[in-house]
């Protein structure tokens, strides 16, 4: 604080003195006023630092229900092996345990094997009469077949011509990996395991083992980059189906990436775009294009968009902006991004403002439901109707609450948010196809 010296009191007059002490009294409201939205401020960034502390924590937490699951396995174990050393008569119930999930139907789509046990007379035991089916008792077992291996053996005789001796001969029958041993099934079932089932090859490699087949790491690894190479033309069909759609939504998360050479990881980003018009009524199918870039320079977007035209519903990411220049993309911004801004302050320090504000937003949210799936324009004349006005009015409603607030207040600075973003926020009331949130 810079420090000013007072003036000679002495040499002041009443009026002089007024004067000073009014203007003092003005700096210190302002001086204070301007603490209290900082602490607001702290408070905030302090509980949205908590709220991701508690975040980490909850991996610990996951460990640590994990941990109780295997003490119920072991109980539950323990107490089946019991209920099974209790000697009932055939005919009689063993006890039931209270505990036990009450058992569903065998699902449907499984294949049934259908074995018969007949009676072991062809007629009464005790008169000797003839006996007539009048029906049939039926239950059903569950069965695993064990996964194996097995070796598919090519053979292409050889025939000469008895005339001529020119040898004919099938031709050989492609295979997935060139020269390689993996058939279509193997090669899935590596790809599934690794990405799906998070098995990495190492470990693959030791299950494999205990069948005998002796598959070493290196070999897999070198099916899962052919593989890849194999499946290009696949991934390549479904960005061009994807971004033939005229409304995608966009997004990235950050993922760790081993670096290599250090053993440390890096921040790499997967890029996420998706079509999915199931909202609208439409019947085309859904599908999701992800790409990866090691970093999030907006090259990246750009990179991937170069060919699409159309509404891109994603976030405020500054890197999106510079495709909304020449007008063959246009932004359309979602309201869970606007709603989340008012709920953070509301979780911390509620108010009337972002109570009201959360309230009107899931106004708008109970129209999308009631439209849900209909026809596009059937939505948008429902949005015209019902959203339109609604929204106009909280497009007043903010601009009369903002101008009560301090231009550094977090609630302010959530307003501005969604003002700024207007037309993007409320384009979807003009098209079916789009979605708000």
């Amino acid at each position: 604080m810079i420090a000013v010296a007072l003036p000679d009191l002495d040499q002041l007059d009443n009026e002089a003195l007024k004067a000073l002490v009014v203007e003092q009294h003005e700096q210190h409201v302002e001086a204070i006023s301007s603490q209290l939205q900082q602490i607001e401020h702290f408070k905030l960034v302090i509980e949205k630092l908590r709220r991701m502390i508690f975040g980490a924590k909850s991996e610990k937490v996951i460990v640590q229900v994990e941990q109780f699951e295997l003490q119920l396995e072991d109980a539950e174990t323990e107490q089946a092996a019991a209920e099974e050393k209790f000697e009932a008569p055939a005919s009689e119930a063993k006890p039931s345990s209270n505990s036990r999930p009450s058992r569903k139907p065998l699902p449907a789509h499984l294949p049934r094997e259908v074995i018969t046990h007949l009676p072991g007379h062809g007629c009464c035991p005790d008169c000797g009469g003839a006996l007539r089916n009048f029906g049939e008792d039926v239950a059903e077992m569950l069965e695993y077949i064990p996964a194996n291996f097995k070796v598919i053996r090519h053979v292409r005789p050889k025939f000469a011509c008895k005339q001529c001796e020119r040898v004919v001969e099938a031709p050989a029958p492609t295979r997935t990996i060139e020269r390689g041993v993996a058939g279509p099934g193997l090669l899935a079932h590596v790809l599934v395991a690794k990405y799906a089932d998070h098995c990495p090859l190492y470990r693959q490699s030791e299950i494999y083992a205990r069948e005998g087949v002796d598959l070493d790491r290196s070999t897999l690894a070198g099916w899962v980059g052919a593989s890849s190479e194999l499946l290009a033309p696949l991934v390549e069909a479904l960005h061009k189906h994807v971004l033939s759609a005229r409304k995608i939504h966009a997004d990235d998360t950050p993922v760790p990436v081993l670096a290599p050479g250090n053993g440390k990881t890096k921040t790499g980003r997967l890029w996420t775009y998706v079509r999915d018009e199931r909202a609208a009524g439409e019947s085309t199918a859904p599908a999701v294009w992800f790409a990866y870039s090691p970093d999030r320079r907006d090259e990246h977007p750009r990179q991937h968009l170069r060919n699409f035209k159309g509404a891109l519903q994603a976030d405020a990411y500054a890197g999106f902006h510079h495709l909304y220049g020449d007008g063959a993309i246009y932004e359309v911004a979602c309201w869970a991004h606007a709603r989340r801004k008012f709920h953070d302050i509301h979780v911390v320090h509620a108010s009337p403002i972002t109570t009201e504000a959360i309230a009107r937003i899931g106004a708008l949210y109970g129209i999308e439901e009631d439209v849900r799936g209909k026809p596009a324009e059937v939505r948008r004349e429902v949005r015209q109707a019902r959203a339109k006005p609604l929204l106009d009015d909280l497009r007043s409603w903010m601009e009369k609450s903002l101008r009560q607030l301090s231009a550094k207040s977090e609630t302010a600075g959530a307003i501005r948010y969604a003002l700024s973003h207007w037309r993007a926020l409320t384009r979807y009331t003009d098209d079916g196809l789009l979605e708000n949130r």
